[in-house]
């Protein structure tokens, strides 16, 4: 059976005409934030500290747009007799947000938990040479992460937390009570 001429014609418009005649519903932006959702992926916040200068983000990131300087300082030994060791330390690390393309790969390859993902979407520059962001800003970025979500209640307990906890209850065990020895 062939469609009737003009059908999809007076589909289209039937869905113009009830569309007209809803109320419009329009967020104030500015004065009004939007509701996100938890995962939502703003900027990337950097946890310094745990910064190592694996360069793994900078060498897996399919866009090129992580910037990491880093020179090597010597430790002196932990221990009498010990040899001193060579670290390396962060000098700059920064993010092109007008080159990276949101892909997440850098907090997924980094080994110590040095990147994650903030909801902080208000970032907007007038020139697009201040959307390089150093390690000033994206240390500030890392107090907007969300905390992770809450465990499962019914999932095992980690094999390193109960291994801690045995070693931990061991030890009360063997330590003598206040009081006990004393005669």
């Amino acid at each position: 059976m062939a469609p009737i001429p003009g059908s999809g014609l007076a589909k289209g418009l039937a869905v113009t005409l009830r569309t007209m005649t809803r109320k419009s519903v329009t967020q104030q932006y500015p004065e009004a934030q939007p509701a996100l959702p938890p995962r939502t992926r703003g900027v990337i916040g950097l946890f310094e500290e745990n910064c190592t200068v694996c360069m793994l983000c900078a060498r897996e990131c399919p866009d090129w747009c992580i910037y990491i300087d880093s020179h090597k300082e010597t430790v002196p030994p932990a221990a009498p007799g010990g040899r001193e060791r060579s670290r390396n330390v962060l000098d700059r690390f920064a993010i092109d947000f007008s080159l990276c393309m949101y892909c997440g790969i850098c907090i997924e390859v980094c080994p110590f938990d040095a990147l994650f993902w903030s909801p902080e979407f208000e970032y907007a520059e007038t020139d697009i040479r201040d959307l390089t962001h150093e390690r000033d800003k994206l240390r500030e970025w890392m107090w907007t992460v969300p905390a992770p979500p809450a465990l499962d209640p019914a999932a095992e307990e980690p094999k390193e937390i109960a291994t801690a906890r045995k070693t931990a209850e061991k030890l009360a065990a063997a330590q003598p009570e206040p009081g006990e020895g004393d005669a």
